[in-house]
């Protein structure tokens, strides 16, 4: 929680008076699921608020950015996208708790203003992955939503609708330059519409905005619209586009004006720490999986983990890792911390886990004896479980943890194989996962390039479980930032794969014994 006592700090001198007012202001700012989110919160929240909030927007942001590097389509990146909203961001038209999910959202987006308004790359990425995210959301809206909100933000938007007569007099011009855009926003895969029935639509329901062109370059340059006397006609089902423009403008003008005001809080020792923190990158959410599920981890013990069955699962950093600890029976100490908890993030417990060590340490006796296991390295996988030493609970690193620990050298193993491994050893090791075809190496090799190394990871996991995703259409997609999420997934889809195929298993065992 914040503290009970006041402290004097920028602008703390009349919040009473503006708290109050924000309070009664709040039906009116809440009014509409979406937001332009140009009025600033105003209302006290506890600590623990300002910080989960900006995490669960931020897990979302997250995500799109990786499927934006994955070139996903616009259906592909809602279909990820939705269930994440209703989990972290929930907009209900209606309910009991539709204020507090439009406060959570209104506060969260400025919270992360804060956070990312620092850099110029920061700020470029922050307007690209909320610009996609308004998007996202409005395509969620009711077409009745909708027209409210473009009502709403009129003045602000300073939109021409023409009138009918001009409608009438340029319906040929505007038939001919947006029908096929028009066509194809109303239609679903499959479906069709003949000529006559998009000039009745045109005539009858299309609304068309009027305004000067530059305003829409994108427009102007894919020739989706009609251009007269230096005006652009835009259809209403293109009218998305404009209002992402006149987001991403708004947004680009109020974080620089954030930016600015940023010193101010150079004092403030409860919220620094937490927007560093948050700051830091834009992966830096932490995957919180290690409450290890009993049901995932009941076969995870010392045999298990060296068998296929249970590799398979493995993201190519802990394959790696494991693969060379086997082949040359030792493995250095970071490689050793990086691949002990990763295994006890996965449910190997200590017992289980000295078994493996010891096994793998001494099974070529002529280069080291159970007694020197014992002497040198005992104590440290134990410490690993924090029952050595200051008994530490240390938890599996993530993906940022591992690129932060040094690279490795000659006879080392740890890091991150995207990074680390040169360009035939990592497409052979990629092969050996399944992806052969030239095509889905290419993407991964580009991810590569681009330093983009987690979302090179999140697409060799869709690539090498292409099928199971195919079959769970309601499995929740997630950007791969963490070793134990990569394995967590993979066992989940494999579980729901079998649940399905014994639910069908068993139902044609039952139509057969009908038949007989």
């Amino acid at each position: 929680m914040f503290r009970s006592t006041k402290r004097r700090t920028a602008g703390r001198r009349n919040f009473e008076e503006v708290a109050a007012y924000s309070s009664n202001a709040n039906s009116g700012l809440y009014s509409s699921r979406l937001s332009f989110y140009d009025v600033p919160p105003l209302d006290e929240i506890t600590l623990e608020e300002f910080e989960m909030w900006a995490i669960d927007r931020l897990k979302i942001l997250i995500e799109i950015e990786s499927c934006v590097a994955r070139s996903k389509s616009v259906k592909e990146i809602e279909s990820t996208i939705k269930p994440m909203l209703l989990k972290y961001l929930p907009l209900n038209s209606s309910g009991p708790d539709v204020l507090q999910e439009r406060k959570k959202d209104h506060y969260s987006h400025y919270i992360l203003r804060l956070v990312f308004c620092r850099t110029e790359e920061l700020r470029k990425k922050f307007i690209k992955n909320e610009t996609q995210l308004f998007k996202v959301r409005y395509n969620l809206l009711q077409p009745k939503e909708q027209q409210e909100f473009v009502d709403y933000y009129h003045n602000k938007l300073s939109w021409k609708y023409i009138s009918s007569e001009e409608k009438s007099e340029l319906f040929e011009e505007l038939y001919a330059a947006t029908g096929l855009v028009i066509r194809g926003n109303l239609l679903a895969e499959g479906e069709s519409m003949t000529n006559d029935q998009l000039k009745q639509h045109i005539k009858l329901k299309e609304n068309f905005i009027k305004l000067p062109f530059e305003k829409v370059p994108n427009l102007v340059g894919s020739r989706s619209i009609f251009i007269k006397k230096g005006y652009a006609y835009i259809p209403t089902t293109l009218q998305l586009n404009l209002l992402a423009v006149e987001f991403q403008e708004s947004l680009s003008t109020q974080l620089m004006r954030t930016f600015q005001s940023i010193p101010r809080l150079d004092e403030d020792d409860r919220l620094l720490p937490l927007l560093n923190n948050l700051s830091h990158n834009f992966s830096s959410v932490e995957y919180n999986g290690f409450e290890v599920d009993s049901s995932l981890a009941s076969d995870i013990n010392a045999s298990s983990i060296a068998t296929q069955a249970i590799t398979k699962h493995y993201p190519l950093c802990a394959s790696h890792l494991q693969r060379n600890m086997m082949d040359n029976s030792h493995l250095r100490f970071t490689g050793r911390q990086q691949l002990a908890l990763f295994l006890k993030g996965i449910g190997l417990s200590i017992d289980e886990a000295m078994k493996f060590w010891s096994y793998q340490f001494t099974k070529n006796p002529t280069s080291m004896t159970i007694e020197k296991f014992n002497k040198e390295y005992r104590y440290n996988i134990r410490h690993t479980y924090g029952l050595e030493g200051a008994r530490t609970k240390y938890q599996p690193w993530n993906c940022a943890n591992i690129m932060a620990q040094p690279k490795p050298l000659k006879g080392e193993y740890h890091g991150c194989p995207y990074r680390d491994l040169g360009t035939e050893s990592l497409i052979m090791s990629l092969n050996e996962m399944g992806i052969h075809d030239q095509h889905e190496l290419n993407q991964v090799m580009e991810d590569v390039d681009r330093r983009d190394y987690t979302v090179a990871c999140t697409r060799v996991f869709e690539l090498t479980h292409k099928q199971q995703l195919a079959t769970q259409k309601s499995f929740e997609g997630m950007h791969i930032s963490h070793p134990n999420l990569y394995f967590d997934r993979s066992r989940q889809l494999e579980r729901s794969e079998n649940k399905t195929v014994t639910g069908l298993g068993s139902g044609a065992l039952q139509d057969i014994v009908a038949e007989e």
